[in-house]
């Protein structure tokens, strides 16, 4: 078990390494649409990489949603064949918001034997993602 200050400075560690590796200036927040964001998730158990739509207007998330479901053969027949769409995904403390990710199992952020498969696993999918992003992007906008 680690305390709040070693997990802290361990997931510092490893953004910091993953950054140095892997020198790409990523999409992420900048899509353009408020509610809509390209993210990396690491925890104790999981790594993922999705396309979240973070907003307490239920409307306005049901209509990205829909955009990015509409897509879905395309999302996973040229980029991304196992990714999971999710309208009601649980992030914490019982907030929900729609994901569409994709999700490798069976590694830890506190555990460097995991971090090389991690990283690359982020690198490999996120380019995908972003790909995917990029090509639909006005019709996700629209």
């Amino acid at each position: 078990m680690f305390s709040k200050e070693d997990a802290k400075r361990i997931r510092q560690e490893f953004w910091t390494e993953f950054g140095k590796t892997y020198q790409k200036k990523w999409l992420l927040y900048n899509t353009k649409i408020k509610e809509l964001t390209l993210k990396f998730t690491f925890t104790t158990k999981i790594a993922q990489v999705s396309i979240d739509i973070d907003t307490e207007d239920e409307v306005i998330k049901e209509y990205y949603y829909d955009k990015i479901w509409s897509l879905e053969n395309i999302l996973k027949t040229e980029f991304l064949p196992n990714i999971i769409l999710d309208p009601n995904y649980e992030v914490e403390y019982g907030k929900f918001i729609s994901r569409a990710y994709i999700q490798l199992d069976n590694v830890c952020i506190h555990n460097k034997k995991t971090w090389e498969e991690t990283q690359k696993f982020l690198y490999d999918t996120m380019n995908k993602l972003e790909l995917f992003f990029y090509e639909y992007e006005d019709f996700i906008k629209s």
